[in-house]
């Protein structure tokens, strides 16, 4: 059963059990066995990922439009 659309019942499980064992000081391998142990992983990659890119999009868009990236003056002194 879903409890949400991000994660399933097993999955919040997976994720309690993890946080409640490291609060506790202890390593959470045991998790690791779980059979919603892999989804959990993919999706929290997944969402990791989605992050990355919306922040790349955030410094690349602007409210005049698109900028285009700092070019080293350096670069430019050696060239011209």
């Amino acid at each position: 059963m879903r409890i949400s659309n991000s994660f399933s019942e097993g999955e919040i499980q997976v994720l309690e059990f993890i946080l409640q064992t490291l609060l506790r000081g202890s390593a959470p391998t045991m998790a690791t066995r779980n059979k919603d142990f892999a989804s959990v992983y993919r999706k929290v990659m997944t969402m990791k990922r989605r992050v990355e890119e919306k922040k790349a999009q955030l410094k690349v868009a602007s409210s005049v439009g698109t900028v285009a990236a700092a070019e080293d003056d350096e670069l430019h002194r050696k060239a011209g």
